[in-house]
């Protein structure tokens, strides 16, 4: 349980990285950038990808991947900054209802009463977790649409987890190779929206936010290391993994939020998470029975 633990902190950790980029005045899109950059260099050296076959590799897929994952930063980074790391962190867990739904619909899983009833409070729990009044922001029209961001990144990061889904089923290259030309298409493309923001002056290259990326970029790449790990470990138990990985992020996450960050939650939210919790509990032991 080392591992999953390591990978909690580590998701934790974006998170405050991601909060703590508007205090600092880090440009996040140059953070988000340079974040995929070191991870395409860890992801060489400690996963070591074996890049043959590419001509019959989902490249497409990977390319709704690369587009998606720098996308979803930026909004998961909007949300964080007007809806806390508490309400992001639960409506990114609660994103797995998506590939759960599409278990069913695209994959042939059977669905079960149990599931059902874990879908049911999940949905619950997103309905309690939205802050539909925000006071805390000066503009009136941000404010009021904040749970938007929240919406995205519940379906953003159900989609990713899809295609991702549909990335490991393909046997023609390991998952991690996979993962590696994923980073690279993501690179890549952010590369060339930011040489744009250059050439426009709507950013300025500066070292802070390139060393702020690649720390961003360890903190990123150890949530999946460790997390890859903690499968690997624990083979016959992944439901444990799980389980454990989601409520303790929402966990680690409400503490931070609540206590370094002092956020705000009404006893609605509260209960949000309190159900969010629930909702994973119940679903992982409708995956192992």
């Amino acid at each position: 349980m080392l591992y999953v633990f390591l990978s909690i902190c580590c998701s934790v950790i974006v998170s405050i990285l991601l909060k703590l980029a508007k205090r600092y005045q880090i440009d996040i899109f140059q953070a988000i950038t340079w974040n995929y950059s070191i991870a395409i260099v860890l992801t060489w050296i400690f996963l070591k990808p074996q890049l043959h076959n590419l001509h019959a590799s989902p490249i497409y897929t990977y390319t709704a991947l690369g587009i998606l994952l720098p996308l979803l930063f930026v909004i998961l980074a909007l949300s964080i900054k007007y809806n806390g790391i508490v309400r992001t962190d639960v409506a990114e867990r609660l994103s797995l209802f998506i590939p759960i739904v599409a278990a069913f619909l695209l994959f042939g899983e059977q669905l079960s009463t149990i599931k059902i009833i874990g879908i049911s409070i999940g949905i619950a729990a997103i309905l309690c977790s939205i802050p539909w009044k925000i006071k805390q922001s000066p503009n009136k029209k941000t404010a009021t649409n904040a749970w938007l961001y929240l919406f995205v990144v519940f379906i953003g990061m159900g989609i990713i987890d899809v295609l991702l889904k549909k990335v490991s089923q393909f046997k023609g290259m390991s998952f991690t190779s996979s993962l590696f030309m994923v980073y690279v298409i993501a690179f890549v493309l952010s590369l060339v929206l930011l040489a744009y923001r250059f050439g426009a002056k709507k950013s300025k290259f500066s070292w802070p936010h390139i060393v702020f990326g690649w720390i961003l970029g360890i903190a990123n790449f150890g949530n999946i290391l460790f997390y890859l790990k903690a499968h690997q470990s624990l083979a016959k138990s992944p439901s444990t993994v799980f389980s454990a990985m989601n409520i303790g992020v929402i966990a680690l996450g409400a503490v931070v939020g609540l206590v370094v960050f002092k956020e705000k939650l009404s006893i609605v939210n509260k209960l949000g998470i309190g159900l969010a919790i629930i909702a994973i509990v119940v679903i992982s032991y409708a995956n192992i029975f």
